[in-house]
């Protein structure tokens, strides 16, 4: 994978796709960077519960206390959330964009100052709980409040888990695509 946020001050907003194979290790790598570079991100999570990102950063070396969580899936999971939370905010369901979109905009406020990326993982994952029109209105709302905000972002998804239409749309949403495992090729 090759995709870096090094060299660029521009507060830009990205669709990174990848193979599912490779879903993780790009969350991982795109966190890492952006913590080891000083910067602060804001995961929204759809995709692995809050536990399983925390334990898979901290076995990385990841920074805990530059990451942000907007945990869509644990309460919808295992109904409940873990005592010893820190920096994370529990939506009830990846099928509730109203909560979603109140923790996001909460969580912004409460790191006003500081350089954020926000990554979504993942677009593909909320296919599974809601319409692609919806998911395209979310996604819109999101990248139009980021760019208002100035706030750069990083959407991920598997790219043969898009339907084209929605792919399309995604794609007016960013500045830039970057299919990383066309990269790791070339």
């Amino acid at each position: 994978m090759t995709f870096s946020l090094h060299g660029t001050d521009d507060k830009k907003l990205y669709l990174l796709l990848s193979s599912a194979q490779t879903m993780k290790q790009a969350n991982l790598s795109i966190v890492r960077e952006i913590t080891a570079s000083g910067n602060a991100a804001i995961v929204i999570t759809t995709n692995q519960p809050y536990l399983i990102l925390k334990k898979l950063y901290g076995r990385e070396g990841i920074d805990l206390s530059k990451v942000h969580f907007v945990d869509a899936i644990t309460r919808y999971a295992i109904g409940k959330v873990p005592d010893d939370a820190a920096n994370a905010i529990f939506v009830n369901s990846p099928e509730n964009l109203t909560d979603m979109g109140i923790a996001i905009t909460q969580t912004l406020k409460e790191m006003e100052g500081q350089n954020i990326f926000v990554v979504f993982d993942s677009v593909s994952t909320m296919l599974i709980y809601l319409s692609s029109v919806n998911i395209s209105k979310f996604i819109h709302f999101v990248s139009s409040r980021l760019k208002i905000l100035d706030v750069s972002g990083i959407f991920l998804a598997v790219e043969k888990g898009l339907d084209p239409l929605l792919l399309t749309q995604l794609t007016t949403f960013v500045d830039e695509v970057v299919d990383l495992d066309e990269s790791a090729e070339g």
